[in-house]
């Protein structure tokens, strides 16, 4: 839930040709029992054994989450790598610790167990303030991208909302809890509306008018600081970068890959647009609210809300609109071909929704499902990664 991405010493992005913006992911990751599926408290000692491994995981909210954090990154090869290391090693911590590793927005199977609030002094405030808010389980994936002046941010901010729903729709992984079909594409998606400042940012018309509505959530209690403010979309409260926080949690690195990608031209896209002078599109609240919920509702698999028309549109389609979209970012970095590539990949093989729905018909035992699940948490990573970067 908080943003801990650290930069990388030594940057290569002068080396790079073109203008690339710096980008970087977080993942959120959950641990379960490998037999029963139910989320294991395990997370400081997963953490533990990583550090031992050269490999800084993050407590999260839950003692069954545990959380990634890449360096800065300007290629996309890199970007990739980091979290193939990072996904093995967290793999192999947990292991160690007796559990396994999943890349599911939410639970797969059972409740939260009692005690699972992380012992922290800002965790035991958030419990104490919101109460039972805090004992859900839910996971995403952060992306982060370079834009250090706060208003040109804002400016891309609003920009960007139209297509939080494409997002979210692409990478929608939680399509099981309580080991059964909850009907939606992404349940965290539903789940995280529970918190107040959840969901899609509002239009803003200065940087000063987004601390303005910090301010006034601060003053209602909506959150207790400003790291707490969890919109779709936000200027990150000690980095110099835009975060993107619309993402469930994807199911394999490919998807979280595909995802940055995505997220980088879009940015990419809305920066040339606002130093052309060109306006956002002014989506309302209501109209994009409900473009989120269809999208979590349907995932890649049904239909979507188009951003300029406001009509349903088949999820392939609403995908194709968004490659469109980005293409000036996504070819300016060299990387339309295999974005395109990727995201036509996800509508044929299915994304975690899809995959989780799948695994559930075809396992014969919980054991079966999270294995499964774990096994596709690691898909395309080497049998021994090379160690991490230092963090």
């Amino acid at each position: 839930m908080t943003s801990t991405l650290p930069r990388r010493a030594g940057s290569d992005r002068g080396d790079v040709p073109g203008r690339l913006l710096t980008m970087g992911v977080e993942e959120e990751l959950l641990l379960v029992d490998a037999d029963s599926g139910r989320p294991r408290l395990s997370n400081a000692a997963v953490v533990a054994d990583a550090r031992e491994s050269g490999l800084d995981l993050q407590l999260e909210l839950s003692r069954c989450q545990v959380e990634t954090a890449t360096p800065v990154c300007t290629r996309i090869d890199d970007l990739r790598q980091e979290l193939r290391v990072s996904r093995t090693v967290a793999a192999a911590a947990a292991a160690r610790a007796g559990s396994r590793l999943l890349a599911a927005a939410v639970p797969p199977f059972d409740t939260t167990p009692p005690g699972a609030l992380t012992d922290a002094a800002r965790y035991r405030r958030m419990a104490e303030h919101f109460g039972v808010v805090t004992d859900q389980v839910i996971c995403g994936c952060h992306v982060h991208v370079g834009v250090p002046d706060r208003d040109v941010a804002v400016q891309v901010c609003n920009h960007l909302r139209p297509w939080l729903p494409a997002l979210l729709a692409l990478t929608a992984n939680s399509s099981v809890t309580a080991g059964a079909d909850t009907g939606y594409a992404s349940w965290r998606h539903i789940q995280w509306g529970r918190w107040g400042s959840g969901g899609p940012p509002p239009f803003f018309r200065s940087a000063r008018h987004y601390d303005d509505v910090v301010a006034m959530m601060l003053d209602a209690g909506t959150v207790l600081d400003p790291a707490m403010v969890y919109w779709d979309i936000r200027l990150s409260p000690h980095l110099p970068t835009l975060e993107i926080r619309v993402c469930d949690v994807p199911a394999t690195i490919e998807e979280t890959v595909t995802a940055a990608t995505l997220v980088r031209g879009l940015v990419s896209t809305a920066l040339t647009a606002v130093h052309r002078g060109d306006p956002a599109p002014r989506l309302e609240a209501d109209r994009l609210k409900a473009a989120c919920w269809r999208a979590a509702r349907e995932g890649i698999d049904g239909y979507g809300m188009d951003p300029l028309t406001q009509r349903p549109v088949p999820a392939a389609r609403l995908l194709g609109s968004l490659l469109e979209h980005v293409r000036p970012g996504l070819e300016e970095a060299g990387d339309f071909p295999s974005a395109r590539a990727s995201v036509r990949r996800i509508l044929r093989r299915g994304n975690g929704a899809r995959r989780q729905r799948r695994a559930l018909a075809a396992s014969r035992s919980t054991a079966d499902f999270v294995a499964e699940l774990a096994r596709i948490t690691v898909e395309g990573c080497e049998p021994a990664a090379p160690p991490p970067t230092a963090r």
